[in-house]
């Protein structure tokens, strides 16, 4: 029994479904992000193209992860972010861009996102390494 409990410990956080929003306005990273993802574990719920879709699809998919890209068509990505811990929402908010992290400064912090990974850096482990 103890053996058991310390190899579902050691385990990766994602070996338990995570499911995931994907919010970018471009079709092909959604779709890149989606395969990726789901091919590492993860249980894509949804996909928006722009801040309004993603909070609405954020209160109706309840996801335990939004990938959020900070550069959208209406509301960024870092208001977006904030938004959602504003209204109460659980989910664990990563931003992501093609720029680095650093570009944006106390930006990420201040919105209330866990973290930042690079678009060229996404990967399960990358999320997983971000989420409590």
């Amino acid at each position: 029994m103890e053996n058991r409990i310390a190899e579902r410990s050691a385990s990766c956080h994602h070996a338990e479904v995570t499911t995931v929003l994907i919010v970018d306005d471009h079709p092909s990273f959604r779709a890149s992000a989606r395969a990726l993802l789901q091919a590492e574990g993860f249980e894509v719920v949804g996909e928006a193209e722009d801040g309004e879709s993603a909070l609405v699809a954020a209160r109706e998919l309840d996801p335990e992860l939004v990938l959020l890209d900070v550069q959208l068509p209406d509301i960024d990505g870092f208001e977006v972010a904030s938004r959602l811990k504003g209204s109460g929402s659980t989910a664990n908010v990563v931003l992501t861009s093609s720029r680095e992290g650093c570009d944006f400064g106390a930006r990420i912090a201040d919105s209330g996102a866990r973290g930042f990974v690079t678009k060229a850096e996404l990967s399960g482990a990358a999320l997983v390494a971000l989420l409590p």
